[in-house]
């Protein structure tokens, strides 16, 4: 006999889980369904010896939404991280808020610079922070409300005045390259930031619209923190909250298809041939796949063309090391090795490190960041073991002749080298290597392209054309049926935002109906 419930969340990542939390805390009776025997996703933690545990493939908090958190009763102890732009000559840089340092502590010729630059840009952003709260507005059938939240957007920015305006303007659809370059110069400064612009995505920092990426990022916060007790700790409070308000937590089976009686929602069907029956069903998985479970049947011809052109194309690897010891970073404190390492020597080496994945090849000099949790939170290993957690780009999806061994092989050793530039006598203290290509990162999450975003955070792929035109409000096609994954609005990072807000868009449409 089939269970029934209110709502179907399918999928236990972070944004499922919020979705799952925001939905059971106003009274609705929810089942969250897992096919893996642990929630987590792209977030979860991982042991890989009795002695060391550690992240997986997210390795830290990044924009996790302070609204979502004091809805949800979320309590997390977390530790802000400096960001350490690494020079291959030693002299490396510490930016944390909008100040800039060696860090030897002496002061940065291009301190001032970057401070105005970081402020501008933060005033920049705030203006775009509440659009990432609610649904993008359609602007033919926009509520008044929406139409106020516009309205306050445009007074905002004119309330900065003339200068402040047309630098705005100026700036938000140009390149992160060339703002850069002009502000800063180039050097592992520019480089760093040029990194961040393009975190995950498919594209080079000259590629026209990063600095909106960019923008759009540092409006959900735009900081990075390292979790007490690993991100298992905030997965861990997420499905408390959930739970304590009554939702259903199902592991170690899959949904294999969305039931639909006339174009409805009625349930879903699980691996084992069970079903479950619910008159809405949100889907944390790819906008694609996300189609595919209710059947393309249920969709006009163009917006199957469409969803299956969403660009996602993954970049990103990770490289988990667990070590024997503290590596040597020259020129760092050992206080500062608890930060995250930026390894990418310039904004030019950020684009170069670009150009082959175009061709579905390796970069000879990946970037990197890198972070040894371990040395932040003790409690990860044992034993004096250390864990670093990395995160290479640039690394093609599907290279040529597919990823054998031997490519595999070439990528860990570009890596470790890599790594070794600024770390030597990194390769001695490596224990256990696990390398994960896009490729993997798809298959362990079902992340599209093993995309950390489930699709390009790009301005034709943001907003009201988020994962595509027509489909931004969450609402996906069949009535009940909706996206709360990262390829929904406002995108990835670990905003959670997704989930919540496509979960008010459910108590939205009870309410009206």
């Amino acid at each position: 006999m089939s269970e029934t419930f209110d709502v179907i969340v399918i999928g236990a990542g972070h944004n499922g889980l919020s979705a799952a939390a925001t939905l059971a805390r106003a009274g609705k009776r929810v089942c969250v369904v897992e096919k893996e025997d642990v929630s987590g996703g792209m977030a979860r933690s991982t042991h890989w010896s009795p002695q060391a545990r550690g992240p997986q493939i997210a390795h830290l908090l990044y924009n996790l939404s302070p609204v979502l958190c004091a809805e949800l009763g979320l309590r997390l102890d977390t530790k802000p991280l400096d960001t350490i732009a690494l020079s291959p000559e030693g002299d490396h840089a510490v930016l944390k808020g909008d100040r800039l340092s060696f860090a030897d502590g002496t002061t940065h010729p291009k301190a001032e610079a970057f401070a105005a630059l970081q402020r501008r840009l933060t005033r920049f952003a705030a203006l775009l922070e509440p659009l990432s709260l609610a649904p993008p507005p359609l602007m033919e059938e926009a509520r008044l409300g929406e139409m106020a939240g516009l309205a306050k957007l445009g007074f905002n920015l004119k309330r900065m005045g003339k200068v402040e305006m047309r630098e705005f303007l100026r700036i938000v659809l140009s390149n992160a390259y060339d703002l850069l370059i002009d502000e800063l110069g180039d050097g592992p400064v520019a480089g760093a930031l040029a990194a961040d612009a393009v975190r995950g995505a498919f594209s080079g920092p000259r590629a026209p619209g990063s600095v909106f990426s960019l923008l759009y990022r540092l409006g959900q916060g735009g900081t990075a923190v390292w979790p007490m007790g690993g991100m298992e700790a905030v997965i861990g409070a997420l499905e408390q909250s959930a739970a304590s308000a009554g939702a259903t937590l199902r592991h170690g089976g899959g949904v294999v298809s969305v039931t639909l009686a006339g174009d409805r929602v009625s349930g879903v069907t699980l691996d084992d041939g069970s079903t479950l029956t619910a008159p809405a069903v949100l889907s944390s998985l790819g906008a694609f796949r996300t189609m595919q479970l209710a059947g393309p049947q249920h969709y006009d011809i163009e917006t199957v063309r469409r969803l299956r052109a969403l660009r996602a194309k993954g970049t990103t690897a990770k490289f988990n090391l667990v070590l024997t010891g503290v590596p040597d970073v020259p020129g760092l404190t050992e206080a500062q090795k608890a930060g995250r390492l930026v390894m990418a020597p310039s904004a030019a080496d950020v684009e170069k490190a670009y150009n082959p994945v175009k061709y579905g090849e390796v970069s000879e000099v990946p970037v990197m960041e890198a972070i040894l949790p371990s040395l932040i939170d003790p409690s990860l290993c044992r034993g004096g073991r250390q864990v670093m957690s990395v995160i290479a780009q640039y690394v093609p999806f599907a290279p040529t002749d597919g990823w054998t061994e031997a490519k595999r092989a070439v990528l860990a050793e570009r890596l470790t080298t890599g790594l070794e530039r600024y770390m030597p006598g990194l390769s001695g203290l490596i224990e256990k290597a696990e390398l994960l290509v896009p490729d993997d990162i798809e298959a362990l999450t079902g992340a599209p392209g093993g995309h950390w975003h489930h699709a390009e955070l790009s301005i034709d792929q943001l907003l009201t054309v988020r994962p595509v035109n027509g489909f931004a409000r969450y609402a996906f096609g069949p009535e009940g049926y909706y996206l709360c994954g990262a390829s929904a609005h406002p995108g990835g990072d670990l905003t959670g935002l997704p989930g919540r807000n496509a979960a008010r868009q459910v108590l939205d449409a009870g309410k009206a109906r």
